[in-house]
């Protein structure tokens, strides 16, 4: 506990272990360590102290009365001795410290809530997520993909430094009502179905699509996953196919229409035929919560510690409060991803619920002014408290306008941006490095073709693949700290709109100077080369105008001495449409830097 001035304190506790902390808070006056501290004044002041050694020995005494063990009769001694004028023993730190245990709290006052902390595995905090289809990594265009296949593309994943494999659900898929290509309704023989339809006469939530492979398989990928030193995330889609073997057992778990049918998914316009919603408002609630709450018990049993769930807002929230904390109490390092593009509150509200990520807006920010505001919300408290942004420029679900317009260097600039302004970010690949940017029709945000609905058969080798780009910015993720935490980003002015620049800070444990700080300056018109000046905030980052100090861009390679809070960068989207500077307070000599700002 440290006492920062006008009555003002802040304490900090440490924590020893994964899991849910509650806590709150408690004051209350410490009657003897004001004694003890005005008694030191005394004796400096050559003062009668009489009167106040027998205060201070009944303080000592009625704390003994409190205390127990070897500190009652320890207090009893020191009672004592200090009623007879042993001022040795007043002011004695040993006394203290036992007096410290056993405080007066007759007139403590505590706050009237208990406050919820979560302390969760390092990749909460920080991690780089790349979704992939495992029935798309088939070496045979001719064939479906295995676990086994996509056991053999975790190396290509692991190359480029992504530390989380993301996996579209991979349970049987229903018959009924299947989708064709470009979500039709009619679907063709050899069109295998979207992932998210889930469910056949083989099985449900806890099946394998038997074209993927068996268990020993999925256990075999999980192994592969573990010595490249990837993670291997989960789908979990509480929805159905018409097919899956609970509507046919427990018709009770869905609604039904006035006709007697079972209402399938909409979102108008859209319409999913292929996919029946649960009803978490059935009478029967008790039975679905438990089943649902098995299938994520199922896959922990497996080995999954990592879990994307899908619209988890459509979903009952009480449900996401119970099941999360069911899970975590018996497994604290298992990690929730919110897949929830729906209205802000909504979206914090499951954060609250212990959602441990979620994905952003970030998708739709593109002006600095968009960035700027958003950033600046999910960077500052209260925000930061309790919701973890987790940033994706893409998903199969969602290909943004931006990256539809501006092709390699729009791509580029996106995973720049998601990549520095937030400590978790994601892609949905191979469509992302390969640069995939093609509409169904003018105005939709859908992939033509969408490996939602196919198969999807790449060359993971094109000379056009943004494979050795992604290597790189994740290499410097890895490499610097700061890029590691959210609560540090710190915008900079600049003169030209289409230019934005912020910074990031890790300090040690060791003092205030920081370990390890990063600035980012990105070009966001991708069609143009851009150029202006920035400013920095000095007392931000703890520079002084007065002294140079290093700029190394981590991405060129080249390095700089810089002096002030102004300079002049000017990037071109389509060799270089970003700095990331790594900044250290001294520089070393003038003569070995390229170039001065």
């Amino acid at each position: 506990m440290t006492h920062l001035g006008n009555d003002i304190w802040r304490a900090e506790l440490r924590v020893s272990r994964l899991g849910r902390y509650s806590y709150t808070i408690e004051g209350w006056v410490d009657s003897f360590k004001t004694w003890q501290e005005d008694l030191k004044k005394r004796i400096a002041a050559a003062q009668d102290l009489s009167a106040d050694l027998i205060i201070g020995s009944q303080f000592i005494a009625q704390a003994s009365a409190r205390a127990s063990g070897d500190d009652a009769e320890r207090l009893k001694t020191w009672a004592a001795a200090v009623a007879s004028g042993d001022t040795d023993t007043a002011q004695s730190d040993e006394l203290f410290t036992t007096m410290l245990a056993w405080p007066d709290l007759s007139f403590a006052t505590r706050y009237e809530r208990e406050l919820t902390l979560w302390v969760e595995p390092p990749k909460a905090r920080f991690s780089t997520w790349y979704e992939l289809f495992p029935r798309s990594t088939s070496p045979d265009p001719r064939r479906h993909g295995t676990f086994k296949d996509c056991a053999a593309r975790l190396s290509y994943v692991a190359d480029m430094g992504f530390d989380v494999v993301y996996l579209p659900p991979i349970h049987p898929i229903g018959e009924r009502f299947r989708k064709g290509k470009n979500n039709t309704p009619d679907a063709q023989p050899e069109d295998p179905g979207s992932p998210w339809a889930i469910g056949n006469e083989t099985g449900g939530h806890t099946a394998l699509h038997p074209e993927l492979g068996t268990f020993d398989d999925f256990r075999l990928l999980l192994a592969e996953a573990e010595r490249l030193g990837l993670e291997i995330a989960l789908d979990i889609a509480f929805q159905c196919s018409p097919d899956h073997p609970w509507v046919r057992e427990h018709p009770e778990w869905f609604r039904k229409r006035p006709d007697g049918s079972i209402q399938y998914a909409e979102n108008p316009p859209k319409k999913y035929q292929d996919i029946y919603p649960l009803d978490f408002e059935t009478g029967q609630w008790p039975e679905l919560w438990a089943a649902l709450n098995d299938v994520i018990e199922f896959w922990v049993a497996q080995g999954i510690r990592i879990f994307r769930v899908d619209n988890p807002h459509t979903k009952a929230l009480s449900f996401w409060e119970w099941a999360i904390d069911d899970i975590k109490e018996k497994h604290p390092e298992v990690i929730f991803l919110a897949e929830a593009f729906t209205r802000p509150h909504l979206m914090y509200r499951l954060a609250k619920l212990g959602f441990t990520q979620s994905y952003t807006y970030f998708t739709w920010r593109n002006t600095k002014r968009e960035l700027t505001d958003y950033f600046r919300q999910l960077s500052q408290p209260p925000l930061r408290n309790y919701f973890r942004g987790n940033l994706w420029p893409n998903t199969p679900d969602i290909l943004p306008e931006a990256l539809q317009a501006g092709g390699r260097p729009a791509f580029m600039v996106r995973l720049l941006l998601a990549a520095t302004l937030g400590a978790n970010y994601g892609i949905y690949g191979p469509a992302f490095e390969l640069v995939e940017n093609t509409p169904r029709e003018p105005g939709s945000e859908e992939y033509l073709n969408s490996e939602k609905y196919e198969v999807k058969h790449r060359d993971l080798n094109s000379q056009s693949s943004l494979k050795d780009f992604i290597a790189r910015v994740n290499r410097i993720r890895h490499e610097n700290t700061a890029l590691q935490n959210d609560h540090s980003l710190v915008f900079h002015e600049t003169d030209n709109q289409n230019l934005i620049c912020y910074s990031k800070t890790c300090y040690s444990n060791a003092g205030e100077d920081p370990a390890n700080m990063v600035t980012v300056v990105v070009n966001l018109d991708w069609a143009h080369t851009q150029a202006g000046w920035i400013t920095l905030d000095l007392d931000a980052l703890g520079l002084d105008r007065s002294h140079s100090f290093e700029v190394y861009d981590l991405l060129s390679g080249s390095r700089f001495l810089w002096q002030g809070p102004r300079g002049y960068v000017e990037l071109t989207p389509l060799s270089l449409p970003g700095h990331i500077l790594r900044v250290r307070r001294r520089a070393r000599t003038e003569r070995d830097f390229d170039y001065y700002l």
